[in-house]
């Protein structure tokens, strides 16, 4: 739709940046010679990626299960529970000893040595119980304000809003020298205005938004760059400024009044920057890989957004977010839902048929190709979503026990992690005998401060429009799940 080839900044007028302000020359470093590249493009160099040599991992991969994955049918099972609890689903043994997960997700089952599960994250009662607020809280580390209780799924994303966390590692690793800091795919979730926040650079600037690549349902191994896709003219189209910026300034006073000019200006710069180049167009064409190694992953768009996560971690790219696709209308009409994860109704047919097959084959798949191209243990992993899901079976939107769904459930949730210095067959946290509550709190913060440091950051000190120093995370602890961080010479 048009709408989604606004840049990515649109939401947020007059915003000063705060942080580390980038000139104009780090705005444009996403160069279309850089994206045309990527395919054999040389990552930066170890001692160049890791500040202080803090950190195994040089990218990150957050697989986030947009809709609310349920985290006692995956991966923290409840087999002794009673059956309005426990459901249709058993665990299965992974190739971790005493680490099990659900019977539906053999191929992950077999990386099970890779994998680190985190229970008990909650939310403390801090979020709302809707998405709104679980896509904050998870993205950012930070419990969401009032203004998600007042305003609920309808509160936009705003200028003081805490960074993705994608962001502030984009913000605090050395500049890619051709390549966008973060990358999201394969869209942004849910449609403007009602875009979820927590998914941008928020308090600190616009600079530091992710870049976006839109994917297509219809068309899996397709790839584009919404900035790119306005106007589809010819070369010597392009080679019009003035009549670029005019078909940009004619989308945005279409479709979007509340842009800033000054703001909106740099973001035409780095458009006109990518389309003046003939070559960007196929820089993201993952055709280019072998028919095995797209086998590996499957042919949806979920699989393929995978696929080009780990072209984008060959490429030296810090951090990229994939956000499960809720386009599937079957699904949709099937679980009683917005779509994804949200699985309001038929929950065990929902994740047995659809759901888990597709996450299973595009996870493991991803799992199993770093692990081969010894990219993994540079490479962390994280599957992630808003919420879980009630424990108790019937959601009263559905007919309650006869609908056999399951509601929004934010006081527990379960993550994943691997690869980047993650010990692989752990587990963390722990909750009650049937999946209600914490034994053990996790809370998304922790989960956010693990992450960086993981990626060897501690500078979290950034400074509002004004100069006043602040820091980005101040809540949370590292999870013990990390192996000793290397030092600088030491050998991996």
């Amino acid at each position: 739709m048009i709408g989604d080839t606004i840049p990515s900044g649109r939401l947020f007028p007059g915003r000063q940046s705060g942080g580390r302000p980038l000139g104009r020359r780090a705005m444009l470093r996403v160069s279309a010679t850089g994206l045309a590249g990527l395919a054999g493009l040389a990552a930066p160099s170890a001692s160049a990626a890791l500040p202080g040599g803090k950190g195994r991992a040089q990218s990150t991969i957050l697989f986030f299960l947009c809709g609310g994955s349920s985290h006692v049918d995956m991966w923290d099972m409840k087999p002794a529970a009673p059956a309005e609890y426990r459901g249709e689903f058993r665990p299965v043994a992974t190739t971790a000893p005493g680490l099990a997960i659900c019977e539906h997700l053999p191929l992950t089952a077999k990386q099970g040595h890779h994998l680190a599960l985190v229970h008990g994250v909650t939310d403390s009662g801090l979020a709302t119980g809707d998405h709104h607020a679980g896509y904050y809280f998870n993205l950012t580390g930070h419990a969401p304000d009032i203004t998600f209780r007042s305003m609920g799924n309808d509160r936009r994303p705003m200028v003081s809003d805490w960074p993705h966390m994608a962001c502030v590692v984009g913000a605090r690793r050395p500049l890619h020298p051709s390549l966008p800091q973060t990358i999201t795919l394969p869209y942004r979730p849910s449609k403007p205005p009602y875009t979820r926040p927590g998914q941008f650079a928020g308090r600190l600037g616009l600079e530091h938004d992710p870049f976006f690549l839109e994917g297509s349902f219809t068309d899996p191994m397709r790839f584009t760059v919404p900035d790119l896709s306005v106007d589809a003219a010819g070369a010597g189209r392009l080679a019009d400024r003035r009549g670029l910026l005019d078909s940009l300034n004619r989308v945005r006073r279409d479709l979007d009044r509340e842009v800033a000019v000054g703001n909106y200006t740099r973001q035409q710069e780095r458009t006109f920057e990518l389309l003046a180049a003939s070559s960007t167009a196929g820089a993201f064409d993952i055709h280019r890989e072998p028919e095995a190694v797209r086998a590996l992953y499957g042919p949806s768009i979920n699989g393929t957004s995978l696929l080009m996560a780990r072209r984008l971690v060959e490429a030296g790219v810090p951090y990229i977010t994939v956000f499960w696709s809720e386009e599937d209308e079957v699904v949709s009409k099937k679980c009683a839902s917005g779509g994804g994860w949200d699985t309001h109704a038929n929950n065990f047919n929902c994740l047995r048929d659809n759901l888990l097959p597709e996450f299973d084959r595009a996870f493991a798949g991803l799992v199993a190709d770093l692990a081969d191209r010894g990219l993994l243990d540079s490479t962390l992993l994280l599957v992630s979503s808003e919420m879980g899901r009630k424990p108790k079976i019937g959601d009263p939107r559905s007919g309650g026990p006869g609908g056999a769904g399951r509601d929004h459930w934010t006081a527990c949730m379960s993550v994943v992690m691997a690869g980047g210095g993650v010990r692989g067959g752990t587990v963390h946290g722990r909750t009650d005998p049937r999946g209600e509550y914490p034994e053990e709190k996790v809370t998304p913060a922790d989960v956010v401060k693990t992450v960086y440091t993981a990626m060897g950051i501690d500078d979290l000190e950034a400074s509002d429009s004004l100069g006043r120093p602040y820091s980005l995370l101040d809540e949370g602890r590292v999870l013990p799940i990390l192996e000793r961080p290397l030092e600088r010479g030491q050998p991996g």
